[in-house]
């Protein structure tokens, strides 16, 4: 079912596909940023419901552990807001929590555990 496109149709909803792990007749798991009239986005999120889609708003947010932390760097390279990046001048990691949108991408990359989620 060409479910982003339907969005953008039916309920003039554009859906900014975040990650995605789709496989043709088999279950996935897409995650995006809805953008759109408020009673429009929840009409999409109705539909999406009614069609069994599994639906759910990521309510945590990022955490970064900075003992942990090595400052390398990885993390800034999968982060497609750039809410990581790293000082020009320090060479430390700056995370801008206002630009994160919970895309989770840089929780695998990080090579000593020092980011998660808090939900």
């Amino acid at each position: 079912m060409p479910v982003t496109y339907r969005l953008a149709k039916d309920f003039n909803v554009a859906a900014n596909i975040i990650r995605a792990q789709v496989t043709p007749n088999q279950i996935g798991t897409l995650v995006v940023e809805l953008l759109g009239d408020i009673d429009e986005v929840n009409a999409a999120i109705d539909w999406m419901r009614s069609k069994d889609i599994r639906v759910s708003s990521a309510t945590g947010e990022i955490a970064i552990d900075d003992r942990l932390c090595v400052d390398c760097g990885l993390c800034t390279g999968v982060c497609p807001t750039q809410a990581l990046s790293l000082d020009p001048q320090s060479f430390q990691l700056h995370f801008a929590r206002s630009r994160c949108i919970v895309c989770e991408q840089c929780i695998p990359s990080c090579p000593v555990q020092a980011i998660s989620t808090n939900l």
